[in-house]
């Protein structure tokens, strides 16, 4: 999942989600066109040059081409996992207001097999932690914490690797060294979990936020700036036996996305590989090249190649901002 040069395509987004990125772009949202788009993406030419996995939805997991080949096995036979998003949503965390806990444990056990017996590979659960006046609560980073290691311990059980996702959102006026004492607060907690419920750390990969400024901060930081902190707080933080850390990228820019991982591995050798997993910083070119027309379905190609090989250069650090324009 995090070998050399290639990292993980997020396309797990809900029904509800998808139809607003969608609607952004006049496309009707319909079992019919989610399946399509979907097909433009996981048969892009040249993919698994640069994308060992794909995190699906439960409506992608169980879709076919128009052919009829099952998504898990497109990807399989191109040399790519079909992963699976497992959790069931972030909902208000109860006597906590403005803040959030990941549902989904409840039968987790038998739905892991059955995604198992549909192809799946690996999985996904979402941590979600908001900063905003007094918050998080020590309480908030806890629930979460030890959500994410239930999760990954039922993983590990059933046969799917477990990526752990806690996100420190970046929506915020917070600068960035409150999100680095946020992100650094809620890394150690889940990794406390994960240690107490039995989790092998070499058998898990960590999906974390980048260490960046919030959204409505007046001062935004640079991108050496961003690297530096984000691998400082990984230091304090992360096992050195956790195999891979794939970042998401949380509403950065796609261009902006590449150029922060870019810097963190030209800063040198680390412990783990520093990889994507990336969602709209893939997809967002590729979802308007598109733009739910047959006629478009190579530019959208196109645009997720041309992505996903930026990113790919950016885990060795060889990525230079002159392949934008190259791209276009």
């Amino acid at each position: 999942m995090v070998a050399p040069g290639k990292g993980v395509l997020a396309a797990d987004e809900s029904s509800g989600t998808i139809t607003k990125r969608f609607e952004a772009i006049g496309v009707e949202s319909t079992f019919d066109s989610r399946r399509a788009y979907r097909e433009t993406l996981l048969s892009t030419p040249g993919l698994e040059e640069f994308v060992s996995g794909v995190i699906l939805y439960d409506e992608t997991l169980r879709q076919s081409t128009a052919d009829g080949t099952p998504f898990p096995k497109l990807l399989e036979d191109r040399g790519i996992l079909p992963g699976i998003k497992v959790d069931t949503g972030a909902m208000d965390l109860a006597g906590a207001p403005g803040e959030k806990i990941t549902e989904g444990l409840d039968g987790l056990r038998g739905r892991i097999a059955e995604y198992v017996a549909l192809g799946a590979r690996f999985a996904k659960w979402r941590a979600v932690i908001t900063i905003g006046d007094h918050i998080p609560s020590d309480y908030c980073i806890a629930a979460n914490a030890h959500a994410l290691a239930r999760y990954a311990a039922l993983c590990q059980e059933g046969g799917l690797v477990p990526i752990v996702e806690p996100e420190v959102l970046m929506d915020a006026d917070n600068d960035i060294d409150r999100c680095f004492a946020v992100t650094e607060k809620a890394q150690h907690a889940v990794f406390a979990q994960l240690a107490r419920q039995r989790v092998s750390f070499e058998g898990m990969i960590l999906k974390p936020n980048m260490v960046i400024s919030g959204k409505k901060c007046a001062t935004q930081a640079g991108v050496a700036e961003v690297a530096e902190k984000t691998l400082r707080c990984l230091y304090r933080t992360v096992p050195a036996a956790v195999p891979g850390i794939a970042f998401l990228s949380g509403g950065q820019s796609a261009e902006v996305a590449t150029a922060h991982l870019n810097a963190m591995n030209s800063a040198g050798s680390h412990p783990w590989a520093l990889s994507f997993s990336y969602g709209r910083a893939l997809q967002d070119p590729a979802l308007v090249a598109w733009s739910g027309e047959e006629t478009n379905v190579k530019a959208g190609q196109e645009a997720l190649y041309h992505r996903s090989k930026c990113n790919s250069l950016a885990t060795a650090g060889t990525y230079r901002a002159e392949l934008e324009t190259a791209g276009a």
